[in-house]
Formats: C-alpha cells, sequence, structure tokens
C-alpha cells in the first residue's frame, strides 16, 4: 500500500465517535471563547496599551510555534486520544492558575502572559490530533462538512462569548469567566475518556518517515515540499494570516477607541453569527466541487471586508464588516482543511498538519509585534490634525482619534486581496487537487473526474507545466 492510493477504512460508528468528540470540543472552545475576550480586555483596560494588548497574542502565539514539531511526532506515535487528553488538560490548568492568582488578589498582567504562554503550547497538540483523528473516522466525501462542525464551536465562541463574557465580566469580573473555562475543559476531558480511536493503517509515506525524533520531527516539511501545490497553498496561506494578524491584533483597540467593553461583546456577537452562518453553510453544503476555488472566492471577500473596518468608525458598519469577515473563514478553513486531509497519508497527518501550522503561523508574532508600535508612533500622529498622511488618507477614511488604525487596515486588506489573487494565477496551486491524488479513493472515479475537470473551465485548458 502507497500513501497516495489506499489508506484505513473508516470504522463503523466512527461518525459517532467524531460527534462525540465534537461535542465535548465545542464546550471547551466556548469556555476558551470566555477567557480570550475577558482576559485581552483585562489586559487593555488595566494597561490602556494597545503595544501590551498584541504582546499577549505574542506570548499565546510563539509557544504554540515552538510546540508543534513535537506535537506532530507525538500525535503520529501515540494515541491521539491521548494527545487531545493532554492538551485539554494543560490548558485547564493554565485557566486554573489564572483564576487562582485573580481570587487571591495577586493577579497581575505578568501573570496573564504566564497563563497564556502554557495555555498555548498545550494547545499546539490539540489541533493536529483533532484534525488527523477526523481523516480516520469522517468519510472522505464528509470531511467538508466535518470541517464545517469543527468550526461550529468557534462560531458559536464569536457569537455568544463575547456577550457572555462582555456581561459576566462587568456583572461578574474576570473570575467567574475563568472558572467557567475550567469546567469546560473538565466536559471535553469526560468526553474523550468515553471513547476511543482506530490506529491508521501503514503505509509508504509513513514507513519512509520513521526514524530519530529529530527526523520525524522534520519529514512533515520534506512531505509537503515534495507536492508544489501544497507548499504553495500553505505558503500563501502564511503570507493571508500575516497580513490578517495585523489587522486583528488591532480591532480590539479600534473598537474600544470608540465605545466600551460591553459593546464591543455586542460587535463580537454579530462577527460570531456571521461565523455560525458560514460554518452551517459549510456543514450543509461541503464546499463547491473544485474547494481550491471556494478558498479563493472567500479570501478575497475576507480582504476586500479588511479594507472596509477602515473607511468609517461607525459601531453598525463595524458590526456588519465583522459579520461579513468572519462568514468567510469557514468556507476558506473547511475547504483548505478537506484538501489536506484527502491529500496527506493518515499515518503521517500528524507530523504534517503541525509542520503546516508551524510556517502558516510563524509570522504571525511578527505582524503582532508591529502592528502596535507603527500604528501608535507612525499612523496615529501621522492621521491626526495636520499630520503627514492626513492630506492622502484623510479623504478616505477621516482624521483624528482612530484613523490611523483604520489606514492600517486599509492597506492591510488591500494587500490582503492581491495575495489571495496568486491563488487563482500560479497553476500548481490551482490544480493541486487534480495533479495529487487522493489517499483514499472512490471507486472508479478518477481524480480529475472527482475535481470536475471532465468539463474544464476557460482557466483549466492550459497544458501542465
Amino acid at each position: 500500500m502507497t500513501a497516495d492510493s489506499a489508506g484505513p477504512r473508516k470504522p463503523a460508528g466512527g461518525m459517532r465517535t467524531f460527534i462525540a468528540i465534537w461535542l465535548g470540543q465545542f464546550v471547551s472552545t466556548l469556555g476558551s471563547g470566555l477567557t480570550s475576550f475577558a482576559l485581552g480586555v483585562w489586559v487593555y483596560e488595566t494597561t490602556g496599551s494597545a503595544t501590551l494588548f498584541a504582546v499577549n497574542l505574542v506570548v499565546w502565539t510563539l509557544p504554540h510555534l515552538a510546540a508543534l514539531p513535537v506535537a506532530g511526532v507525538l500525535t503520529d506515535r501515540w494515541d491521539r486520544r491521548l494527545v487531545m487528553i493532554l492538551s485539554d488538560t494543560g490548558a485547564g490548568l493554565s485557566s486554573l492558575f489564572a483564576a487562582v492568582m485573580l481570587l487571591t488578589g495577586e493577579l497581575e498582567v505578568w501573570h496573564v502572559y504566564v497563563a497564556t504562554f502554557f495555555s498555548s503550547g498545550f494547545n499546539a497538540f490539540q489541533w493536529p490530533a483533532y484534525s488527523a483523528a477526523t481523516s480516520l473516522l469522517v468519510p472522505k466525501e464528509h470531511l467538508g462538512r466535518a470541517g464545517g462542525l469543527t468550526q461550529i464551536g468557534e462560531a458559536v465562541s464569536q457569537l455568544a462569548a463575547p456577550a457572555i463574557a462582555g456581561a459576566l465580566f462587568v456583572s461578574a469580573g474576570l473570575g467567574a469567566v475563568l472558572l467557567i473555562d475550567v469546567v469546560s475543559y473538565l466536559v471535553a476531558l469526560a468526553t474523550l475518556l468515553a471513547v476511543r480511536f482506530p490506529r491508521p493503517e501503514p503505509t509508504a509515506e509513513g514507513q519512509a518517515g520513521r526514524g530519530s525524533f529529530w527526523h520525524e520531527a522534520l519529514y512533515g516539511w520534506t512531505y509537503i515540499r515534495r507536492r508544489p501545490g501544497l507548499l504553495g497553498l500553505l505558503l500563501v496561506f502564511a503570507c493571508l494570516n500575516f497580513l490578517g494578524s495585523i489587522a486583528y491584533s488591532l480591532y480590539t483597540p479600534l473598537v474600544l477607541e470608540i465605545t466600551t467593553p460591553d459593546v464591543l461583546g455586542y460587535v463580537n456577537a454579530v462577527g460570531g453569527l456571521g461565523m455560525l452562518a458560514g460554518t452551517l453553510l459549510m456543514s450543509a453544503w461541503g464546499g463547491p466541487r473544485r474547494r481550491i476555488y471556494g478558498i479563493l472566492a472567500a479570501e478575497v471577500l475576507l480582504g476586500l471586508t479588511t479594507m472596509m473596518f477602515g473607511l468609517r468608525l461607525s459601531i453598525p458598519l463595524i458590526a456588519l464588516n465583522n459579520f461579513w469577515f468572519l462568514f468567510t473563514m469557514p468556507i476558506s478553513n473547511g475547504c483548505s482543511q478537506a484538501i489536506w486531509q484527502t491529500k496527506v497519508a493518515p499515518d503521517v497527518q500528524g507530523r504534517v498538519f503541525s509542520i503546516r501550522s508551524l510556517i502558516a503561523f510563524s509570522i504571525i508574532p511578527i505582524a503582532y509585534a508591529l502592528a502596535g508600535p507603527l500604528t501608535e508612533r507612525v499612523l496615529k500622529p501621522s492621521m491626526a490634525e495636520g499630520g503627514t498622511l492626513a492630506p492622502i488618507f484623510g479623504p478616505i477614511v477621516g482624521v483624528g482619534p482612530g484613523h490611523g488604525v483604520g489606514v492600517m487596515f486599509l492597506i492591510a486588506g488591500a494587500l490582503y486581496v492581491l495575495t489571495a489573487l496568486v491563488i487563482l494565477v500560479h497553476p500548481r496551486i490551482r490544480r493541486v487537487e487534480v495533479e495529487l491524488p487522493d489517499v483514499v479513493p472512490d471507486g472508479d472515479e478518477t481524480d480529475a473526474e472527482r475535481a470536475g475537470e471532465c468539463c474544464p473551465g476557460p482557466l483549466e485548458k492550459e497544458e501542465r507545466k
């Protein structure tokens, strides 16, 4: 059996096991959303600094990236259920630490950074194990829908968590939010303890990737590098993540410039409604036949929406933009995830998905580190009355408080659209579903037929280069 010709059969009841796991992770994701929102608001209100707010994002990202290669190896070596149990346990203890510091009156900003650091490191083990387990449990034709379901937790977190956390933060304080998060991790652990995961069948690629710990850790990169379509798609997402993270790191400070934390929560809830709509659409639809075009359309819309954030500092407009911004994400992520799950051998998915995350997210800390100082030291004074950039961008976004951040959104969104269009003009990326065979073929159907190549459109008629 080769890595690109066959894979493990889905076990009877696999979909039921996936749903059980999904429910536990759904609750856990909601609890984490409460904590993430509340801690971010607490740091910003305590310090009044967009830079220190962004530091918390950097502290989240760095240990996550550092742990990913280790997480990939252990995911492929160990029972993937055990990896998820360890991940949830460690992240839950991190939230408990922050709660104890707060309840004893000792909580400081650096305590938040410590809790964020360890929570991030443990969460690095969650995604590769969860994604690789999904490939074993869910039939290939339902992977797009499974991707949509997986993101429903994030959507509901975006929808409900900000409003709940904002109300709790004002009425009951940060401690109530942290304790709810701890309980949510206990629910996820109980679900994982009640199920069992199948083991992936060995493949030729899996055999080739065996060796020392570091050889196995690096094998995910070797696997991706040998497949130009996957590598190109990964690099495009890395650039999109960089541009999107610049905007994301400034979103909360932008809104808090003109409103209060509870209103921010409601605005985020509108965005969560958009994400929920996107995940429900993706769960029912599964994405277009050519998933790469689903990614392209969603990312172009996301970039245009990012530009709209900077055009006018209006709460209703920001809420509407937030809706469409988050509506596109489940479609793009679901289509991308389905491509990777159908093109990567099951017994190396832990390593491949970990390296994939490492590369895609590795430049995000740079975006977080640059966004705050660039906005506070360059764009804000430049967009004040009489500032050097006010004559250029003032007629477009306005002049005064908050409009420096608006310029950043405008520039980042324009570059985002241009980067997304690389998917269309790069033949290896555009044709990745055609040129790479699925790891689990369906009957006698060819890869071209599955991808819709029996009737190519005008953009697909050129010869393979």
